[in-house]
């Protein structure tokens, strides 16, 4: 069984600092494409940042100089650490799974970011 669990959301001040953590199970984690997405409320869910199995990077404009997306393929885990929040950030984080091979991909349950003073 497949599992995204996503851990280290809540309130946050401007300018402060999360981690956000997504242990996976139940598939091949090293040779998969991970991703963290976002959705803040009336708007559409957007890609923050995606990491493949070559540890290459993307990030979105909105947040590139600001976040940090890696993974450790021993702990299957992908992480994402925030840096100089904004109230922009505001948002539920979804991590997302495309296994190498498979046209099946996998979300998780998400975790609620706030940045608020």
């Amino acid at each position: 069984q497949v599992q995204l669990v996503e851990s280290g959301g809540g309130l946050v001040q401007p300018g402060g600092s999360l981690r956000l953590s997504c242990a996976a199970s139940g598939f091949t984690f090293r040779t998969s494409l991970m991703c963290w997405y976002r959705q803040a409320p009336g708007k559409e869910r957007e890609l923050v940042a995606h990491i493949t199995s070559a540890r290459t990077t993307i990030y979105a404009d909105s947040v590139k100089g600001r976040f940090t997306i890696s993974r450790d393929n021993a702990m299957s885990t992908v992480y994402l650490q925030m840096n100089s929040l904004k109230p922009e950030d505001t948002a539920v984080y979804y991590c997302y799974a495309q296994p190498r091979w498979t046209t099946i991909d996998y979300w998780g349950q998400g975790t609620q970011v706030t940045v608020s003073s």
